[in-house]
């Protein structure tokens, strides 16, 4: 795996450049540039693009899932692990960084809730779901995205067994600190969720990132810091 930029921010700016129902498959290789410290990953409705930094201790990808007859995007994802974050008397040390946004399929969106607790945690299932089919598809030749989708996909299963239980914490999800929860593998993480019409935002943080607290993210077009 190649080694070296873009820098966090590029990586952020790329996931926010790319426009669900508007950007193709074209205009996402055109954001991915010619990558010299990445690899490049694709498959019949899906690109991503995948690195390391700082000798391995960081990684990063930008995924985007098409709609397989416009080839117009319906999922973007962006994910940094850092094993190694600058901040100190942080413990544990470990943080990851997950933002993804999708079109909810009709299917889920008609479906009849008992409250809307039910609903969100339905809409996280789905999201849960389609992170681990994507990364999946890609990840067979590409160790970052297949690890990356399995941290990510574990740390909101983790969540998911809590509200099983718990449901009405999903209130939490759209708080603009998120929804704070144990974590097996990353001590703590923290979760926000905003649906507009039929998309969905989300951020994820584990560890050392959950930490730094609040999750902003400016409607479906952004996350910001």
């Amino acid at each position: 795996m190649p080694e070296g930029p873009p820098s966090n921010q590029k990586v952020i700016a790329i996931y926010r450049k790319t426009e669900l129902k508007q950007s193709t498959a074209a205009d996402v290789l055109t954001l991915f540039d010619k990558p010299k410290y990445a690899l490049l990953s694709q498959s019949k409705s899906i690109i991503a693009l995948a690195g390391q930094k700082r000798k391995g201790y960081m990684t990063w990808f930008n995924m985007v899932s098409f709609d397989e007859n416009s080839l117009i995007a319906k999922r973007k994802y962006a994910f940094i692990s850092d094993e190694k974050p600058k901040q100190l008397f942080a413990e544990p040390w470990e943080g990851v960084d997950f933002r993804c946004q999708m079109i909810l399929s009709q299917k889920l969106l008609d479906e009849p809730y008992a409250n809307e607790n039910a609903r969100r945690i339905a809409i996280l299932k789905e999201v849960e779901r389609d992170t681990r089919d994507d990364t999946a598809e890609v990840g067979a030749d590409n160790e970052v995205i297949s690890e990356g989708g399995m941290i990510t996909g574990q740390g909101m299963a983790n969540l998911l067994t809590k509200l099983d239980s718990s449901p009405a914490l999903a209130r939490g999800f759209s708080d603009p600190n998120g929804l704070e929860f144990e974590e097996v593998s990353f001590d703590k993480g923290r979760l926000r969720m905003i649906v507009e019409g039929d998309i969905v935002t989300v951020r994820l943080q584990l560890g050392s990132f959950a930490k730094r607290g609040k999750l902003s993210f400016e409607g479906v077009g952004a996350m910001e810091d």
